[in-house]
């Protein structure tokens, strides 16, 4: 029982990049939590082995042996680059698209949750995203995320039998499921693992700027929000202001608030021109009922850019992925009834959600029981689209 606990605690630790929860939950343990009639998982030793290995990852690991090589691939004459993470025998590969962070798939949580994957048996392949480097989430990210998954499948050794899937966080779920859309690989992308992602991308910056969200098209609920998501929106969009000056004030204004959300930044505020004024309006502005307004106000650019990566403005119906769906009620970058909108508009039976009390984006406030038994469910669910159980 004590590595269903512990696989439990880690299961999103791995996925989110947090490994204070393992160590929060490990201790409950001594207060004999038992699980017995919960949701068990199929697998629980090598549950527990991938999990340790992503909360520990300086400890002897456990598992098959892994490699971890850099690939260049082609994919329709476009070159690309990434990483493979190769386990003695692949029994599915998984698409690991990396956030927005300056080290991209080098970033030492994704190198740590890419072993643990392939120890698991996942062949992995982390794609070199462009905007990833320069902390961007950009339309643009899709076609290099299908073209990875393309690669990826392509090659037996690493999806046998065709089984292959993807994982994504926070806002790089949304460019992952566009990019499985996409009609050349719409029907081999078998699963979607998505932690803490959204579904409406203009109520997560009503969010991200002023706090406040809805569920279900209830009234207003009020949530203090992590800033670096705007900042990270501003930082995206800089390039699509037309006036150079103001692109690079954008940047500046973006990257200062990102070391230091208390830094001033009114200097560099006062020479921008109107589209740069009206971006920073809509990042400082409180109300959420003047958010649809100011969206309308930016520039062209910045709206095409919004309407493309917005999963509520796109059919899902025809996606084939399933989808395994973890969110935290307490999650201050992105709020959870984001996740429940995206499993609404998916295919009946075609998602598994997992909402945790608790469970913020980065950092968790106690984790129940009943908590700690969904997220059994979630790691049960991933290592299930295995092709050789």
């Amino acid at each position: 029982m004590d590595d269903r606990a512990e696989a439990l605690a880690t299961l999103v630790a791995c996925c989110s990049c947090y490994r204070s929860w393992f160590r929060q939950l490990a201790l409950l343990l001594p207060l004999g939590l038992c699980l017995s009639n919960c949701c068990l998982p199929r697998h629980p030793a090598q549950a527990a082995q991938l999990l340790a290995n992503v909360a520990h990852p300086e400890r002897p690991h456990a598992g098959a042996a892994t490699r971890r090589v850099p690939v260049s691939y082609r994919t329709q004459g476009r070159a690309h680059r990434g990483d493979l993470y190769l386990p003695s025998q692949s029994h599915g590969g998984i698409l690991l698209v990396p956030g927005a962070a300056q080290e991209g798939k080098n970033d030492p949580r994704v190198v740590t949750f890419a072993m643990a994957l392939a120890r698991a048996n996942f062949a992995v392949l982390v794609p070199d995203l462009v905007n990833v480097h320069e902390l961007k989430v950009g339309a643009r990210d899709i076609r290099e995320i299908a073209d990875g998954f393309s690669y990826l499948v392509s090659r037996s050794d690493l999806a046998p039998q065709g089984c292959a899937g993807m994982a994504a966080a926070s806002y790089a779920l949304g460019p992952t499921v566009l990019a499985a859309l996409e009609a050349d690989i719409r029907n081999q992308v078998h699963f979607i693992l998505g932690i803490g992602g959204y579904y409406d991308l203009k109520q997560v910056i009503t969010f991200c700027t002023t706090g406040y969200f809805r569920e279900d098209s209830r009234g207003w609920h009020y949530l203090a929000p992590n800033e670096y998501g705007k900042w990270v929106f501003a930082l995206s969009n800089a390039e699509r202001l037309s006036n150079p000056s103001d692109r690079k004030t954008m940047r500046a204004i973006a990257k200062r608030k990102m070391e230091n959300s208390d830094a001033s930044v009114e200097l560099l505020v006062r020479p921008l021109h109107v589209e740069g004024h009206d971006l920073f309006e809509l990042l400082t502005n409180k109300d959420p009922q003047r958010v649809p307004k100011l969206i309308a106000e930016l520039p062209p650019a910045v709206r095409a850019d919004i309407s493309a990566l917005d999963l509520s403005q796109h059919d899902l119906s025809t996606l084939r992925a399933r989808l395994i769906l973890v969110h935290g009620f307490d999650d201050a970058l992105i709020p959870y009834p984001q996740s429940k909108a995206l499993a609404r508009a998916v295919p009946r039976g075609q998602v598994r959600l997992y909402l945790i009390h608790g469970l913020a984006h980065v950092d968790i406030h106690g984790l129940a029981p009943a908590d700690a038994q969904k997220i059994l469910c979630a790691i049960d669910a991933l290592l299930g689209e295995q092709a050789l159980r």
